[in-house]
């Protein structure tokens, strides 16, 4: 008696979650772009074994999704951090000691602007500006703008952010 083969793929657990994403939606290539902000929002970054799921299942060209996961600023294509951290680098947060901001974080924690940390918590970038000059320097953490910043509260919050993700109470 032979075995039969049968034609269902085995799916990964990747392949899984992102199969759930896309049950809002027609699956057309008309949603590729709404597809991978939420594929960015599971994952904080576009891996390429979802880009090639997605260009299955939606029928456009992996190259072509490429294209847009690198034309727009709000997609990562290499791993983030749990935590994304951007600090404005605009003329006046520049001008009030954006960079000395920047320095420090390099020199204490190890972060360097456009990196990832090495335990993978903290991703540091750059921006040219977030419109908010009045109260530059400015971090936005995780979505939240933290304004006003001096090396001392930047550094606090790199210090609450491990602590929250240790498990830590926060007494600040």
């Amino acid at each position: 008696m032979q075995a039969v083969l049968t034609s269902t793929p085995v799916r990964t657990e990747m392949e899984k979650e992102i199969e759930a994403l896309l049950a809002d939606y027609d699956k057309t290539p008309e949603d590729l772009i709404m597809v991978l902000q939420d594929i960015q929002g599971k994952y904080n970054w576009l891996p390429r074994e979802a880009l090639e799921y997605v260009s299955r299942r939606l029928d456009v060209p992996l190259a072509q999704i490429y294209h847009i996961g690198t034309f727009y600023k709000a997609f990562s294509l290499e791993p983030r951090g749990k935590h994304i951290l951007h600090l404005c680098m605009g003329t006046a947060c520049h001008v009030r000691g954006a960079m000395r901001i920047a320095e420090e974080y390099e020199r204490q924690f190890g972060l360097k602007l456009g990196k990832t940390s090495k335990d993978g918590m903290i991703t540091f970038e750059r921006v040219n500006c977030l419109g908010a000059c009045a109260i530059g320097p400015i971090i936005v953490v995780d979505g939240e703008y933290k304004g006003d910043m001096t090396v001392n509260r930047a550094n606090a919050i790199i210090k609450r952010l491990r602590r929250e993700d240790a498990g830590e109470a926060d007494d600040a």
